[in-house]
């Protein structure tokens, strides 16, 4: 699974969540997903140019 599919799961669990403490658990891990798209990102932006 690539991680944008894996962005994309957590974002359909989160709007699907009613418990505040699976959401708490869904979100920081929706975050840390988006963080290492962005270093995924950098990294490859650093390669290019």
């Amino acid at each position: 699974m690539s991680i944008e599919q894996h962005i994309e799961e957590l974002r359909a669990e989160l709007l699907a969540c009613d418990d505040a403490g699976e959401r708490a658990q869904i979100e920081a891990e929706f975050e840390a997903a988006k963080a290492a798209l962005r270093e995924f990102e950098a990294a490859i932006e650093g390669q290019i140019g």
